[in-house]
């Protein structure tokens, strides 16, 4: 068939497809109600090409103020709603959870083979198995045993900061791989080119590229994931392909390393080896064991190490705005520690500006703006509003993250104090949407970890380190411009900033952990 054959054939097909959603819409609602208010429609491609190109959640959030909390469009014939307030998101998704528990099972997900991740699966007894085995290894109790890894990694990212500062986003990269390859593998990671690493740095990212809302036309118009790749827009398919084959080395050569090291009787303290001692013991079918093992154990590296880094990068980013901010926080941490050592978990419940520094980094700028997407299992009705069955739902976390009415005036600035009383102790007014809402993310997992993670880097880094910003040869400050890439897993796009030891006291210090960088330094 001829390219010009071939492209007419796909035309009609699309036709077809977008008729067929037509009258079928029409038909979904016998109540005859109003859809939520939103962007007006244009004729078959509804508001395919209204979708935001950058920072999406920001368009939809001034979108909410215009049409209200909860809005509605379609793209080619498919229905969306956005929830743009906390009070929506609750009812929806908490209050109704048996209506907007499932996920989407989006083309490019199985094209790139993820929809073993459990954060992708749909409600059911596989994912109930799934979350019970990783909440097992990732709970509360089970982390404070993860906290000296975390210690250990982040004086290595002061090393490496102190040798190579320009470079900071690629430590960060490297102190997040590096704390939950251990944690989940047992595993070293000593050097920034480590296959590992970029296996599933490359496969996380190729997936938040390809599932993201408006992504990809294929995940609207599924049949078109059946047409060759060499049709013009049918990139994805390549795209999908290479993304399926990082993610199958990801979820399994670091695990055969563990098989291997068990099996000559090296001991490994990890989570792929709890997990087999624990399947080992309990006896179940081999398949059902060898999945969940695999795929469990993935799930740790899949989950924390992009959120982290997101988290990590935006904290970079508020020292260099907010200085005043940050030298809240070392005073707090000179007062309460000293200089003579860096703060340790130990010290945590001492310092509470710096957990509210922590917390204000996740709800100013949230890593997953928004959210992962849930579906509509059956019809609904909503303040008089009708929601069709498989409607798409995006959660806008940064808008429930910017509320005056929670956060108080000015919440695009990053004010710590939010989290604090009059006399400094913190408080625990917001709700924490940080990771996630509804049935399917109470009690998220892995949060503890996650947290953790974030909290002892930084308060390394504000211990040892002043993080401003650069400035040029003339010695002006180079403006800093705010965006974010528009992802699932979102950060900031790439900024200049100064970081320099903060005093003769923390050079000291940093310079005592520079003879034991050797062995793990890390080579950009």
């Amino acid at each position: 068939m001829s390219i010009p054959l071939t492209l007419n054939f796909v035309a009609i097909c699309i036709g077809i497809y977008i008729l067929k959603s037509y009258i079928s819409k029409r038909a979904s609602n016998p109540s005859s109600l109003p859809y939520p208010p939103g962007p007006k429609p244009k004729p078959i491609v509804g508001s395919l090409l209204d979708l935001p190109k950058e920072e999406s959640w920001k368009t939809y959030a001034s979108w909410g103020k215009e049409y209200g909390d909860l809005i509605h469009f379609t793209v080619l014939g498919k229905h969306f709603i956005v929830l743009n307030s906390s009070r929506v998101a609750t009812d929806l998704l908490e209050r109704r959870a048996h209506k907007y528990s499932d996920k989407p099972v989006t083309p490019t997900l199985s094209m790139s083979d993820w929809l073993w991740a459990f954060s992708n699966m749909p409600y059911g007894e596989k994912w109930r198995r799934y979350r019970r085995e990783f909440h097992q290894q990732f709970r509360a109790e089970k982390n404070r045993n993860y906290r000296p890894i975390m210690s250990q990694r982040a004086r290595q990212l002061l090393r490496n900061l102190a040798g190579n500062p320009e470079q900071f986003v690629s430590y960060l990269r490297h102190y997040a791989a590096a704390v939950i390859m251990s944690i989940a593998y047992d595993y070293d990671v000593a050097s920034q080119d480590d296959r590992f690493v970029y296996i599933a740095e490359a496969a996380v990212n190729m997936l938040g590229h390809c599932t993201f809302p408006g992504a990809t036309i294929v995940n609207t118009l599924p049949f078109l994931r059946h047409l060759p790749g060499w049709l013009p827009g049918m990139g994805v398919k390549r795209y999908t392909e290479e993304c399926r084959k990082l993610t199958l080395e990801m979820r399994h050569a670091p695990l055969e390393l563990v098989r291997k090291r068990m099996a000559s009787g090296v001991p490994s303290d990890c989570v792929a080896a709890n997990l087999i001692d624990r399947f080992s013991a309990r006896g179940g079918t081999l398949e059902e064991n060898e999945e969940t093992i695999t795929d469990v154990a993935a799930m740790a590296y899949a989950a924390g190490a992009d959120t982290t880094v997101s988290a990590l990068t935006t904290a970079f980013l508020a020292m260099t705005l907010y200085p005043e901010a940050r030298m809240k926080a070392q005073a707090e941490i000179d007062k309460v520690i000293g200089t003579s050592r860096l703060p340790g978990f130990e010290d945590k419940d001492s310092l509470p500006y710096l957990e509210a520094f922590i917390r204000e980094v996740f709800r100013w700028r949230p890593v997953a703006p928004l959210s992962i997407p849930h579906v509509v299992m059956e019809d609904d009705v909503y303040e008089g509003y009708f929601i069709p069955k498989g409607t798409i739902v995006n959660t806008n976390l940064w808008a429930m993250q910017q509320e005056e009415s929670m956060f108080g005036d000015e919440p695009e600035k990053f004010k710590p104090e939010r989290f604090l009383n009059p006399d400094g102790s913190l408080n625990d007014r917001f709700p924490d949407a940080t990771f996630g809402l509804g049935r399917r993310h109470a009690s998220c997992a892995g949060r503890h970890t996650g947290f953790d993670t974030v909290w002892v880097g930084i308060a390394h880094v504000l211990a040892a380190f002043d993080v401003s910003k650069a400035k040029d040869e003339a010695g002006n400050e180079i403006d800093v411009v705010e965006k974010y890439v528009d992802a699932l897993v979102s950060h900031p796009l790439p900024f200049a900033c100064s970081i320099m030891p903060r005093s003769r006291h923390a050079e000291t210090l940093i310079n005592e952990l520079l003879p034991l960088a050797a062995a793990d330094e890390v080579k950009i």
